[in-house]
């Protein structure tokens, strides 16, 4: 007998390993592998007619990411080779996992703002922030959560764009100048700038203006009526940062003497590869060990609002450069998670997609993601070869390159759009900004969002009702059309304003039956069920009639769920006459039996 409990148990046994296997076999098909890892897909498609646009795409975006990597770890206030270290792993992990041959990913302005607030005490916290925002993104893709920045309205995220280009820029406007400033704040930056005027330095003040000025021409530069020359000047505007970089560093190691340097310069940073070690669970800030516990407390709501925002920032990219395509965004967004993950391994800041670096790779004609290895390639060489060199970047030109793109980063036409089309959008659009530029960027969002919601539910509460009022074969009746849908917090809404339409009627002109009409696709729920069997109730007092007119099933089928006597309710028809005739309502009022169909049944 125990033998074949053995047996039957050991059977039982082998067939939940086959079901497993079978389940595992099904994980790991090649589709699934396909999917998951894209480049499965196009590598072995790879031909070397590709090989010269991807090269010449990689080198153009590299020469435009090494300067932005240096420059966006100045405003995230780290070292410029945690920039570098970022641009570096984003452009080879994407290569990996993501699907759009033109985005970019590596460190962003906004995402470089948003951390900055964290890292004053070290930088570990923006490494950890890198890592645990990898973490959630990768977390979100897999249980296809991206919808949640559907949350975020284009108002809202337009706001914000435009607060971050004039925090970002603000926060650059004392460097340009040659003056010492510890913040990167908007209101704290111009406080400091006003204050110390005397301290502006004439040749950082004039070798940043007139970079800005270069730098601004320059992107006209591609626009000139050229043909003979019209690549030229394509690749001259597109590499400008390169060369306004270039230019300071030779313009700063000439005119140097000595220890004399003739402009504040970026500083010295470490040469080599980055160091591949575990992402920092702990930190030493001024001889004080801080644990993992007490860091992710310190950097508090950006572990929710970076991660949304970097998701945000590379599905937007992903969806403008698709043309047509249709972009996975859960994998997207496993292929931001991974490289913000690996990220956090080799001192990385947050990263994202980056529009600038994806407008120029598109531009420069990338056939497929394998121009992002060009770029690494070009990251890891100025990583090995050319630190010494980048001690002689200038602040100024620095802060030119930035706020340059700042300009640009507004989307000026979007804010007129937003205004002719719906003025009251215009209101989430104030609140980002002004919450973004005197408080913080993440509350900012939750500003917008608070905002927007506030109008939903206040129309929610109070949807588009129209009340007509028609005599047929003598009786007047009241006709109820509910244009919106139906929820909780509009079930008194609709209920007071029928009882007060009733309340208007003066004697003789009595209603008595009131006509309930819904759109074809509204449902309700048991709030507003429960206040319409409330109000046939009341409207039964006053000798009127209440019927639910024409109703689809699912709204139907809550009223008659609620109360099996509340199908008398609903009435199906193409005229009304026809319904009063079979109400009976040509002689009198005939109101449901009260005793039959009481609330406190329910």
């Amino acid at each position: 007998m125990e033998d074949s409990k053995d047996d039957i148990y050991s059977e039982n046994l082998i067939n939940i390993f086959d079901s497993i296997k079978k389940q595992t076999k099904k994980c790991y098909t090649i589709n699934t592998m396909k999917n998951l890892f894209p480049v499965l897909v196009w590598l072995p498609k790879y031909n070397v007619k590709l090989l010269l646009p991807d090269f010449v795409a990689g080198l153009t975006v590299g020469l435009t990411a090494i300067p932005q990597a240096i420059a966006y770890a100045t405003v995230a206030g780290l070292l410029p080779q945690y920039g570098l270290y970022s641009a570096f792993m984003g452009c080879f992990i994407y290569i990996i996992f993501g699907t759009c041959k033109d985005i970019t990913v590596g460190p962003t302005a906004i995402t470089a703002l948003m951390v900055q607030a964290h890292v004053t005490g070290s930088p570990d916290y923006a490494v950890l922030c890198c890592f645990l925002s990898g973490c959630i993104i990768l977390c979100l893709g897999l249980l296809n959560l991206g919808v949640l920045v559907r949350f975020i309205s284009i108002p809202v995220t337009t706001g914000f764009t435009m607060a971050a280009a004039i925090t970002i820029a603000s926060g650059q406007i004392n460097n340009l100048f040659g003056i010492r400033s510890t913040s990167n704040q908007f209101v704290a930056s111009w406080c400091n700038f006003f204050t110390h005027l005397r301290e502006i330095r004439m040749n950082d003040a004039l070798l940043g203006v007139i970079t800005l000025i270069i730098l601004l021409m320059m992107r006209k530069v591609k626009d000139l009526k050229c043909s003979r020359y019209k690549m030229f000047t394509k690749y001259i505007s597109l590499s400008r940062n390169a060369l306004a970089v270039l230019a300071g560093i030779l313009l700063c190691y000439l005119l140097s003497n000595g220890d004399w340097l003739p402009f504040r310069v970026s500083g010295e940073i470490n040469p080599g590869l980055p160091p591949f070690k575990w992402p920092p669970f702990s930190t030493t800030i001024n001889g004080t060990t801080v644990p993992f516990k007490m860091m992710v407390s310190n950097l508090g709501a950006s572990l929710i609002s970076i991660p949304l925002i970097s998701i945000l920032e590379s599905v937007a990219i992903a969806k403008a450069f698709s043309k047509g395509k249709l972009v996975n965004a859960t994998q997207e967004m496993i292929a931001l998670g991974m490289s913000n993950i690996l990220g956090g391994f080799v001192s990385s800041m947050p990263i994202t997609g980056s529009f600038t670096r994806t407008a120029i790779n598109n531009s420069s004609g990338v056939k497929t993601p394998l121009g992002g290895a060009v770029t690494g390639a070009l990251v890891l060489m100025a990583l090995a070869f050319l630190t010494n060199t980048f001690y002689y970047i200038p602040k100024a030109t620095l802060a030119a390159i930035i706020i340059g793109a700042m300009i640009f980063m507004v989307e000026y036409d979007r804010i007129a759009e937003i205004w002719k089309s719906k003025k009251i959008d215009f209101f989430p659009f104030m609140v980002t900004v002004v919450v973004c530029l005197f408080w913080s960027l993440e509350y900012g969002i939750v500003g917008g969002i608070l905002a927007n919601v506030t109008f939903i539910l206040y129309k929610s509460a109070k949807p588009i009702i129209i009340i007509s009022k028609e005599e047929i074969n003598y009786i007047k009746i009241g006709i109820v059309d509910v244009m919106e849908t139906l929820c909780y917090s509009s079930a008194e809404y609709l209920k007071s304003q029928i009882m007060q339409f009733i309340a208007t009627q003066t004697e003789g002109n009595e209603i008595k039956l009131i006509i309930l009409k819904i759109q074809d696709n509204t449902s309700i729920d048991s709030s507003v069920a429960l206040n319409i069997l409330s109000l046939e109730q009341d409207l039964s007092m006053l000798k009127c009639r209440l019927v639910c007119w024409n109703w689809n099933v699912c709204a139907a089928g809550v009223i008659y769920r609620l109360h099996s006597k509340g199908n008398q309710l609903l009435k199906y028809g193409k005229s009304y006459t026809k319904l009063i005739d079979d109400l009976k309502l040509s002689s009198s009022i005939i109101p449901f039996d009260t005793e039959e169909f009481k609330l406190e049944e329910i």
